[in-house]
């Protein structure tokens, strides 16, 4: 057997890579049927994916970092750097899409590094739930 020279096992592994980027989305539609226990039946849903909100400048916490930051002596409490996690866990907000009811709740699923929400299905591609 012939060696093979680096460039080409560069290659060889930057095109596997790419592939299996591709297979490994998780999809989610933007229509989900579920139980809701406020109507007492399945009922469709509208998904969108949970985002966190601004934070508060008046919060107890961030006040007393604003006020022992100010002045000289540069940074005073410690920056964590030690970040184990390359994911975060997918949160998807539920609205009801009954028009008296348009109640909301939050569904978690599991980590994964790409998410999609009402993309087009793939050719060997599991759609979620």
């Amino acid at each position: 057997p012939t060696p093979i020279s680096d460039s080409h096992q560069l290659v060889l592994c930057f095109f596997f890579r790419a592939d299996s980027a591709l297979a490994n989305v998780v999809n989610v539609p933007k229509i989900h049927r579920t139980f809701w226990k406020k109507c007492g039946k399945h009922q469709a849903h509208k998904v969108t994916q949970y985002k966190k909100g601004k934070d508060s400048l008046y919060a107890q916490g961030k006040r007393c970092y604003d006020r022992k930051q100010r002045g000289y002596g540069g940074q005073t409490k410690l920056i964590f750097q030690k970040k184990a996690k390359t994911t975060k866990n997918i949160v998807l907000r539920l609205e009801c899409v009954k028009t008296n009811c348009r109640s909301k709740r939050m569904l978690a699923i599991k980590r994964c590094k790409h998410f999609e929400l009402g993309g087009d299905k793939r050719k060997g591609q599991v759609i979620q739930f």
